[in-house]
């Protein structure tokens, strides 16, 4: 029986030399991103495959040389193998885990065998105890079997003790003086926003599990993750009860399409990742408020987008997009609309269902016109268009009777549409650098009585409008390099209501000197109409 305490422990030894042993959320998260790079992995080489046979059509029809078809066949084998390697290093960590919590399960089957293997003795030694039923030692015995008899016997119960401790896992470990720690550093409280050390995948992964098991309601990973970490796990699906989720300043190509499955959420921040695009059980995020995708290199929108209906304040600006779908004029709930920084060139007339939107801001793009639906946005107070190619605004321009902000400028407008003077709540109107191509303001621009800022610089305009008079809010009023002449630059420079004066005064000066001339002109004609009379008089001629 000495072996087999030597035996126990030998075993208490090896069980106190183990790596610590991951948590269960560890594990699962393992799991999961194992699952989740199999999937991506898949997904990246097929995106190669695809890559390739445009490649070689567009070969083909080029009919390249033997040397250039093999170094495109070289470049395709070597996507192909970072795509490989690229999976395999996110593998690393996740495999590692699920390996020695492996390994872990096959040492508590040991475990299990040597407490039944002590368990067995342990009740033979206590059989053969050697003492008849009157007390005295058994026929046989002397001194010195009883003592060997004590001696397995304590070796018995010390073995069966050791394995019970072993067997209660953590709590068998803090009683031999040992902690169980977790593999990652994911204890910590992410989410109180303390300076950290960024997070690895299978760390992210964990947090997912754990976050989720606590159902946790909001959670930021804004600049947490690792650089090395462009998609997330499928995992994510299990924060259904998050309401508030930001992801943003990391480096994020992907989302799993179970990021559909968040339905409580309502403001989700993924700005300055690297999202290609978006899944399309995106649209399944129905409660959806609040959306900030700006700085990505999105390129389009999924036809799901207009599913997002409870949608109110959408950045879109800093992408790539050529175009919005059709589908955002189901977007009925819609207050606010960045798209600035992108590569459009027109808008849909969906634009014109959109009829909650305040505020559109379509700054630096490539527009060169607007949809006359835009005059069905009677909501509508902000509406920025800078750094376009737009050469005319919509007649239906003077339906938006809230508009307080029109920004024009950078452009290349030509005519300014006369009923814009309709949009009588303007305040603020910036026409300005459109060059050689806008040369006057509409004739009745004194109807926006409530215009405060006024910007025509960098135009061709010589002359103000008569109505200008009726500016009386006017505060503001920039015309650098612009050739006027009525007002002179000495005027312009006295700043906007000496501009507004001048032309009141002018325009007074020319009602005086219009009566003037009109009461000359009488006269003229009385004189000369005597005279007239006279002469007939003189030759005999009826009067």
């Amino acid at each position: 029986m000495a072996s087999a305490a030597e035996a126990v422990e030998e075993l208490t030894r090896l069980y106190r030399e183990l790596p610590p042993r991951p948590a269960v959320e560890e594990v699962e998260a393992a799991e999961a991103v194992l699952a989740s790079a199999d999937a991506e992995e898949a997904a990246r080489l097929d995106e190669v495959a695809r890559e390739e046979a445009s490649a070689s059509a567009s070969s083909s029809a080029a009919a390249p040389g033997r040397a250039d078809g093999e170094l495109l066949a070289v470049l395709q084998e070597a996507r192909r193998n970072a795509v490989r390697l690229r999976a395999l290093q996110q593998r690393k960590e996740a495999a590692y885990v699920v390996e020695l919590e492996r390994r872990f399960k096959v040492f508590d089957d040991l475990i299990q065998r040597a407490s039944r293997v002590v368990s067995s003795s342990s009740d033979a030694a206590e059989a053969g105890g050697g003492t008849t039923g009157d007390g005295y030692v058994g026929v046989g015995a002397d001194s010195v079997d009883l003592e060997m008899e004590l001696r397995k016997k304590e070796a018995a119960v010390a073995a069966a003790a050791a394995v019970a401790e072993m067997e209660r896992g953590s709590k068998g470990l803090a009683a031999l003086g040992l902690e169980s720690k977790p593999i990652s550093s994911l204890r910590r409280d992410v989410s109180a926003g303390t300076d950290m050390e960024k997070l690895s995948l299978i760390q992210v992964a964990s947090l997912i599990e754990s976050s989720a098991k606590k159902g946790i309601t909001e959670l930021s990973l804004r600049g947490k993750l690792v650089d090395q970490i462009e998609w997330l796990p499928v995992s994510l699906g299990k924060l259904q009860d998050v309401t508030e989720l930001d992801l943003s300043e990391n480096r994020i190509m992907a989302l799993p399409s179970t990021i559909g499955s968040l339905r409580y959420l309502t403001k989700l921040d993924l700005h300055s990742n690297q999202l290609i695009n978006l899944p399309d059980a995106f649209g399944e995020l129905s409660n959806l408020i609040d959306l900030d995708l700006h700085a990505n290199q999105l390129k389009s929108l999924p036809s799901s987008f207009g599913n997002l209906t409870s949608l109110a304040n959408l950045d879109l600006s800093s992408n790539m997009l050529k175009a919005l779908p059709d589908c955002l004029g189901k977007l009925a709930n819609l207050r606010r609309l960045i798209v600035e920084t992108n590569e459009l060139e027109e808008l849909p007339y969906t634009i014109g269902s959109c009829t909650s939107l305040v505020e559109l801001r379509l700054d630096f793009n490539q527009l060169k016109a607007l949809p006359e639906a835009i005059g069905k946005l009677e909501k509508l107070e902000i509406l920025t268009l800078h750094y376009n190619r737009i050469k005319g605004l919509p007649t239906t321009v003077g339906s938006l009777s809230r508009l307080r902000e029109l920004d024009v400028s950078f452009n290349e407008v030509e005519v300014i549409p006369e009923n814009i003077c309709f949009a009588t709540s303007l305040v603020k109107l910036n026409l300005s650098r459109n060059f050689a191509d806008l040369r006057a303001l509409p004739k009745s621009i004194g109807n926006l009585e409530m215009l405060e800022e006024l910007d025509i610089s960098s135009n061709q305009i010589r002359v103000l409008p008569d109505s200008f008079r009726c500016l009386s809010r006017l505060r503001v009023f920039h015309a650098d390099e612009t050739p006027l002449e009525f007002p002179p630059r000495e005027v312009v420079k006295l700043g906007a209501q000496a501009v507004v004066k001048y032309m009141n005064d002018l325009n007074a000066a020319r009602g005086t000197n219009q009566k003037k001339t009109d009461r000359g002109s009488f006269w003229t004609w009385l004189f000369s109409l005597f005279g007239c009379c006279k002469k007939n008089q003189e030759v005999g001629l009826p009067v």
